[in-house]
């Protein structure tokens, strides 16, 4: 016996207008188990959003209270960003990566998405010979999008079959053909979870330079290797980037997920020194600066929302501050993230599930997400029957995954007390499936 109707479920879906599930976006198949849970009244376990599942940063929520109380709504913000933000962009990048970079390097972006969005437009124009981006997926489908709607073209290819030492060769195949203006993948991974090893960002790095290649590396789960203890600063081990491997990177970063301030939009760039005064003669006929970081500021960010929140900067240059100055490790407040993981992946394991997307030497982290199938069924039917037992997750074929059978996981809405009852109903899935052989 399922949990819901499976007749609820599916009246609901077809409402849609789309046969294929998987085809959903996240926000759609959001909307869709919202509706079905006002229809029949009963709780989903909520595994489809990456949403924050902490409270926001008291630091940063007071320090954009007093910034308001300030009158800095009133006021527009530098477009490059505030000198306060710039300033502990810089700090934090010297004391958790290791990485030594001005000030005028670090802008403050409306989220990582306009981080990404900002930097994949300016990556694509800078060669009309290299209009391609080549995504190391599987990814975070939007950034697709992005390119999508500016009507750009991109390759990809699932990183699942080409870990270590045979990422060389198969990048090679893609930037032998000289259409590759940047790289983009995110570690740690969305949707995986797996995280590049050293010697991963090392090919990557050298290939970039090889190449003339940029490459954007989309750090928004930022620490979040909790197999590493990355939050203190100036402390080795430090968060691993392709920075040290190459001068042609464009690093991302949110405060969505690391300080939970995902409702303030606020995010951050940092470009290499050397990448940031690089003139490009293509740029000019999109804008009057051929300056990369020129055409990124003042062509891609001020055409676009004209700066970022004057406030929200505020926020995040005082969160930044409380962990630079040591007052705040944000990675130990970001440990439920790890604790449910675990807990759930052994759930679900236990059930007959198995993990899809796993490290080659070593478990994979417990974090923000995992990967799950369940033997004989597609996605798309696991996807499916999942809402019929109150379980929402996304396919991993909007994700660029090769994979066939494999859903993501994340484990951010699932509450502890949520556990028993994500046990109780897989359990009945089980035997729901084995009673409808």
């Amino acid at each position: 016996m399922t949990t819901i109707s499976p007749k609820i479920v599916d009246s609901l879906f077809e409402q849609f207008g789309e046969k294929d599930i998987t085809r959903l976006s996240i926000r759609e198949v959001g909307k869709l188990v919202s509706q079905i849970e006002q229809a029949c009244g009963i709780e989903f376990i909520h595994m489809e959003m990456g949403v924050p599942g902490l409270p926001a940063s008291v630091v940063g929520i007071k320090a954009e209270k007093a910034a308001l109380d300030l009158g800095l709504a009133s006021s527009y913000p530098n477009i490059e960003g505030i000198s306060f933000a710039k300033t502990e962009i810089a700090r934090f990048a010297r004391l958790f990566i290791n990485l030594d970079v001005s000030p005028m390097c670090c802008i403050p972006t409306v989220g990582g998405m306009q981080g990404s969005f900002a930097a994949l437009l300016a990556a694509a124009r800078t060669n009309p010979n290299k209009p391609y981006t080549l995504f190391i997926d599987p990814g975070f489908p939007v950034n697709k999008s992005q390119l999508n709607l500016l009507g750009l073209p991109f390759k990809a290819f699932d990183i699942l079959n080409f870990r270590g030492n045979k990422l060389r060769e198969k990048l090679e195949t893609f930037l032998l053909e000289e259409n590759i203006c940047s790289i983009c993948y995110s570690s740690p991974n969305n949707p995986s979870w797996i995280n590049l090893t050293e010697t991963e960002l090392q090919i990557i790095g050298e290939l970039a330079t090889k190449y003339d290649v940029i490459v954007v590396e989309d750090l928004a789960y930022f620490g979040m290797d909790f197999r590493n203890n990355y939050g203190i600063g100036g402390v080795p081990p430090f968060q691993p980037t392709v920075a040290r491997y190459t001068d042609n990177y464009i690093l991302l970063f949110s405060a969505s997920k690391i300080f939970s301030y995902a409702g303030q939009r606020i995010g951050m760039m940092i470009i290499s020194e050397s990448l940031r005064l690089r003139t490009y003669p293509n740029l000019k006929k999109y804008f009057t600066s051929d300056v990369l970081s020129h055409f990124i500021s003042y062509g891609v960010l001020y055409a676009t929302t004209a700066g970022t929140s004057h406030t929200a900067q505020y926020a995040l240059a005082s969160m930044l501050k409380a962990i630079n100055d040591g007052d705040v490790n944000f990675t130990k407040e970001l440990q439920p993230y790890s604790e449910k993981s675990k807990i759930m992946k052994q759930i679900f394991i236990e059930n007959g599930f198995y993990i899809v997307y796993n490290e080659e030497d070593t478990e994979l982290a417990d974090g923000f997400y995992f990967t799950i199938a369940y033997p004989g069924m597609t996605s798309g039917e696991l996807m499916k029957d999942f809402l019929y037992f109150g379980i929402s997750a996304i396919s991993l074929s909007i994700t660029g995954s090769e994979n066939p059978n494999a859903l993501r996981a994340c484990v951010s809405f699932v509450r502890f007390d949520q556990m028993t009852v994500l046990e109780k109903r897989l359990h009945d899935f089980v035997e729901y499936k084995r009673l409808n052989k």
